[in-house]
């Protein structure tokens, strides 16, 4: 059975989110954008957190580092227990900067995935516009000379809340070439920047925000026209799809 007791800092991630109304019309674009990439099966969530995405899709395994009560599994994302070839989508929201060594987690996911399955996620773009808003007004580090594809020996003594923001926008831009040749099984279906205005003005997870929730739906709509044409200077979100390559025959 799962302890009930709930890690302090993920019980506030869960108050922030109820009492931010526009904060939760804009993840509820983001998990509709992730939800159009699934594949048709199973899917696993990592990083389940205060089982916000959990809310809107029920039907998910939902895991965590830290364990929460509405969890299904107690679990780190480079050491997940279940078997080959079990789930058809792994899903991840503001996880993948926080594992520590990317690589191990990647080995996982191409375990536990069927073939043409997807790792769909949702994590920081870091680019023009958005570095200094992260650098210097959000909590977590931001490492550009990290190396997303790094060996090594995760520390079980690591905080989960240790991270690196700029890990996904290496992997998918810098080192894209270098993550495909040390994963020939995977294909990126996509990677789009996304997050121009409403998110920035949120706040996030912060206490402030400074966009009303009435405003957020315009504010989306002109984003999804931008978004292609400028998204990579200036987008604070990216959406990236990974799909395992279909067995042969």
């Amino acid at each position: 059975m799962i302890p009930q007791a709930v890690d302090a800092r993920i019980a506030e991630h869960g108050r922030r989110w109820r009492e931010k109304p526009a904060l939760r019309e804009i993840y509820l674009d983001l998990y509709r954008r992730m939800a159009a990439e699934l594949a048709a099966g199973t899917t696993l969530e990592i990083g389940g957190g205060a089982g916000i995405f959990k809310e809107y899709a029920p039907d998910v395994v939902t895991t965590d580092i830290l364990a929460a009560p509405w969890l299904d599994l107690v679990a780190d994302a480079q050491f997940l227990p279940v078997g080959p070839a079990t789930f058809d989508n792994i899903v991840m929201f503001d996880v993948l900067h926080h594992i520590e060594f990317p690589r191990r987690f990647l080995y996982e996911a191409s375990r536990v995935l069927r073939p043409g399955g997807r790792i769909i996620m949702v994590e920081p773009a870091i680019t023009p516009l958005s570095w200094p808003f992260y650098r210097w007004l959000h909590p977590e580090p931001v490492d550009l000379s990290a190396d997303p594809l790094h060996e090594g020996r995760p520390e079980f003594s690591r905080d989960a809340f240790d991270a690196n923001q700029a890990i996904p926008t290496r992997l998918m831009a810098r080192d894209r070439r270098r993550f495909l040749a040390a994963f020939p099984e995977f294909i990126i279906r996509r990677r789009s920047w996304l997050s121009l205005l409403a998110y920035p003005l949120s706040g996030g997870f912060q206490p402030w925000c400074l966009i009303p929730r009435r405003c957020v739906a315009p504010v989306l709509w002109i984003e999804n026209i931008l978004a292609p044409i400028v998204g990579r200077l200036f987008g604070f979100r990216l959406l990236i799809v990974i799909e395992k390559r279909a067995a042969a025959g």
